[in-house]
């Protein structure tokens, strides 16, 4: 389990095939400091299990059904990626509950910078609309945000926007988000049990009609 709360920018230095998936090497001094072999680490909101290290980087491999699912899929040597370990028991829950599953992937459709602020802008997949509520929490690339705007239902295309600190800005991959770029979406937990438990009523009142 993470929070969201992303601890360094770490760099994939090296991709080899695993089977029908990858093992990635990713450079991240502080979380490899102390990774030890088993350990999950959420790069760029993907869960990965540690199953090498050095004291600069670590190991991992990644599924096809990942590579599938998420923006991962798209990196390259040279791709910079949001690093987070798992949270610990006891410690302060900074962002918000993040599983590291990755619901589906969104595009960058705005920027708009400001002074201070930069706003983005991400299309959201029609099935995961439902989720997404305005200043209800979303994962981005494994980094916690409120949600800041979100589109209506009626809508065709469904969209959701953030609004990005200057810390967020600095302190994770999403600084540096143009559009055009994919991004990996994780919903809020709660949302998605709500939902699960609103179809399987919905189908129990309409067996007994």
């Amino acid at each position: 389990m993470f929070t969201g709360i992303i601890e360094e920018i770490g760099e994939i230095t090296a991709i080899a095939p695993s089977g029908d998936g990858w093992r990635l090497t990713v450079r991240a001094p502080r979380a490899a400091a102390d990774a030890v072999h088993g350990e999950s680490i959420a790069v760029s909101g993907v869960c990965l299990t540690v199953v090498g290290s050095t004291p600069e980087s670590f190991d991992a491999d990644v599924m096809k059904q990942t590579l599938d699912v998420a923006a991962l899929g798209t990196a390259s040597v040279g791709t910079r990626v949001n690093i987070e370990k798992a949270m610990p028991v006891g410690a302060r829950l900074g962002g918000h509950i993040v599983q590291g599953h990755v619901d589906g992937v969104g595009d960058v459709v705005d920027v708009r910078p400001g002074e201070e602020w930069s706003v983005l802008r991400i299309s959201l997949p029609a099935d995961l609309a439902p989720l997404v509520v305005d200043k209800g929490s979303i994962s981005v690339d494994g980094t916690s945000l409120t949600v800041s705007a979100v589109s209506a239902a009626t809508e065709k295309d469904a969209w959701f926007e953030v609004s990005l600190i200057p810390e967020t800005l600095a302190a994770t991959t999403l600084g540096t988000r143009a559009v055009g770029d994919r991004v990996n979406l994780e919903t809020d937990i709660l949302a998605r049990h709500v939902e699960r438990l609103l179809a399987f009523r919905a189908a129990a009142e309409g067996g007994s009609r």
